[in-house]
């Protein structure tokens, strides 16, 4: 039982931190001009999904808990909160890509580099695959 006790403490304590993480970097204009604090609010984001993730699995060990009501509606809504972070993810990724070919183009280049438009970063992350994919949730 210690065993499982620490790891649950363990999965618990990395959901804080991720979300603490989160918590502590907007994604303003100041966070998507600046690439250090992109990369870092980047990683909060990939923390905290694998987090999530993490705290699923050790909920797999519990029957009791799978089938309590309040903890199917938490399944429900951290499905739903997966799906749409995918999805503004997505949509983040193909802004930026629409945004950086259109300063990149003649005679938008010119404007661009007048006024001071740069590229912006594209979303990266060490594990894109295996994060561009809705997460399946099994209870």
């Amino acid at each position: 039982m210690k065993g499982y006790a620490s790891q649950e403490e363990k999965v618990l304590i990395e959901i804080t931190k991720a979300r603490a993480g989160v918590g502590s970097i907007q994604a303003d204009e100041k966070t998507l001009n600046n690439p250090e604090l992109f990369k870092k609010y980047a990683q909060a984001q990939t923390q905290m999904t694998s987090a999530l993730s993490r705290l699923l699995v050790v909920a797999e060990n519990y029957p009791q808990l799978k089938s309590n009501e309040n903890f199917r509606d938490l399944q429900a809504q951290l499905e739903g909160t997966e799906n749409r972070i995918t999805v503004a993810r997505n949509r983040y990724i193909q802004a930026v890509q629409k945004y950086n070919v259109t300063i990149r183009k003649f005679p938008n280049n010119l404007i661009a580099k007048f006024f001071g438009f740069d590229a912006k970063p594209s979303f990266t992350v060490e594990n894109e695959k295996e994060i561009s994919k809705p997460p399946e949730v099994k209870f």
